[in-house]
């Protein structure tokens, strides 16, 4: 798979993009991603890429030309196009499984008070990491990225990716490690019988009681 990122800020990127999982999945070529400034695309002689935005109101919107500019340059077939943006669809586990399966995304990153609406015409999607706003697409993206780059075959143990979070519209059970008590905090007993098939009966029940405790809104929109 191929990742574009468009941003003002490719910086912020830098530290993200070589530790951890990011780096191995990149070295290993299961993924490439680039990070695109397009200021570079700007035809003002001064980089100029916003302006205050017709019929007045505060701050400075993206202008159209240097975003449908580089996508002219990178965009092909196979691109699909994804705004980050407060006003878009919320992004969730089941939404980073379909986007992992496409060969090449391009995130927009905004900034200032977001984009030429223009713009739109270009997108395949807008996309929301939830129901607050932050300073610029960039933290988004690299939401977006993480969850995508984990679930390309080959990036992780595909044993981790079974029973994580959201799966079968559950949150993820409870797990401990050694030492088996700590500070009169005790690890419950279940898991250290041996017996599999209690410890997969109390993993199941662990994980219906905190879905239903942090998120029933999860297993609600399994029956819609």
């Amino acid at each position: 798979m191929k990742i574009d990122i468009l941003t003002l800020f490719p910086n912020l990127f830098t530290n993200f993009l070589t530790e951890s999982i990011m780096k191995r999945a990149q070295d290993k070529k299961l993924i490439k991603i680039n990070v695109i400034n397009f200021r570079d695309y700007t035809p003002l002689n001064n980089g100029q890429v916003d302006d205050t935005p017709y019929g007045g109101g505060p701050g400075m919107v993206i202008r159209c030309e240097p975003i449908f500019a580089c996508l002219d340059e990178i965009k092909t077939k196979d691109s699909y196009v994804i705004m980050l943006s407060p006003s878009g669809q919320t992004f969730n586990q089941a939404r980073a499984v379909k986007l992992s399966k496409k060969k090449h995304i391009i995130l927009l990153c905004g900034r200032y008070e977001g984009f030429d609406e223009r713009i739109k015409t270009l997108v395949d999607l807008e996309l929301s990491i939830g129901d607050f706003v932050l300073t610029g697409g960039e933290v988004p993206a690299m939401a977006v990225v993480d969850a995508i780059t984990r679930l390309i075959p080959g990036v992780i143990n595909e044993e981790s990716l079974v029973s994580e979070s959201f799966t079968d519209h559950l949150l993820d059970y409870p797990t401990y490690t050694k030492p088996s008590e700590y500070r009169g905090l005790k690890v419950p007993e279940v898991l250290l019988s041996g017996d599999h098939a209690k410890i997969a009966e109390y993993r199941q029940k662990a994980q219906l009681k905190q879905t239903k405790a942090n998120r029933p809104d999860i297993m609600e929109s399994e029956n819609e």
